[in-house]
């Protein structure tokens, strides 16, 4: 988080992290496509020939709180690929919360593992605190052969203390609740640990309802949980 009083100006960043094609751009090109145009900024990325991310992908959503505080949540994807270690330790200095995009099938279970561990490992290398930087577990790929049952992501979720979250990221299934998922979550540790609600004017309410009313939530199961901001109109349809 970076606060900067002299600007009224809070940052959040989101790093959503995990093996190369494990949905991770998907992600935030949905999420992209989902807000509102006038709020967020330009989806920014740079391929490889096979399409694979090479850096990253930055999505920034804008909003200023009752208090006067102009908030950025930013969101960010790692290069997947074993040969970009050092780009992925990078990237996440700094981070609020990490997403971690893992494959559904259960033969992507052993790099599902290497990745995570490589993410603990460069966590610590950034002197990030696992008890303190929440992480969200978004299992992609749910429609295809092999993929766990909701039951064993339930058992996942019960052996664990990360929340798990279900997606078909190519159709927008489960993209937004992982992304409502890991906002709260990040909010919530904040709050812990810098006090928003108190020292900036940002209560969890507000920080979710200033972002989710400025996404389109057709479809989602937040759907109806949100309404349009005032004199903002509704949300806008995916562009």
């Amino acid at each position: 988080m970076q606060l900067n009083h002299a600007q009224r100006e809070l940052t959040l960043k989101i790093v959503y992290y995990g093996p190369g094609l494990s949905g991770k751009t998907t992600n935030l090109r949905k999420l992209h496509a989902r807000a509102r145009p006038d709020v967020r900024g330009r989806l920014l990325s740079v391929d490889t020939h096979d399409d694979r991310t090479l850096f990253f992908d930055l999505l920034p959503v804008f909003f200023s709180t009752s208090a006067g505080f102009k908030v950025k949540v930013k969101l960010f994807t790692v290069p997947g690929q074993v040969i970009h270690n050092a780009t992925r330790r990078v990237v996440l200095q700094g981070t609020d919360a990490v997403v971690f995009i893992a494959d559904s099938r259960r033969n992507a279970s052993q790099e599902n593992n290497a990745y995570w561990r490589n993410l603990q490992e460069n966590m610590r290398e950034m002197e990030l605190d696992p008890a303190q930087v929440p992480v969200v577990i978004q299992f992609n790929k749910r429609d295809l052969p092999d993929s766990l049952t909701d039951a064993e992501l339930a058992d996942i979720q019960r052996k664990g203390t990360q929340p798990v979250v279900g997606s078909v990221a190519v159709r927008g299934e489960g993209v937004v609740e992982t992304f409502h998922t890991v906002a709260q979550a990040a909010w919530r540790a904040l709050e812990n640990r810098a006090h928003l609600s108190r020292n900036v004017g940002l209560s969890e309410e507000e920080f979710l309802g200033q972002i989710f009313r400025q996404v389109d939530l057709t479809g989602t199961a937040l759907e109806g949980r949100y309404g349009a901001l005032p004199g903002g109109g509704a949300s806008g349809s995916p562009s």
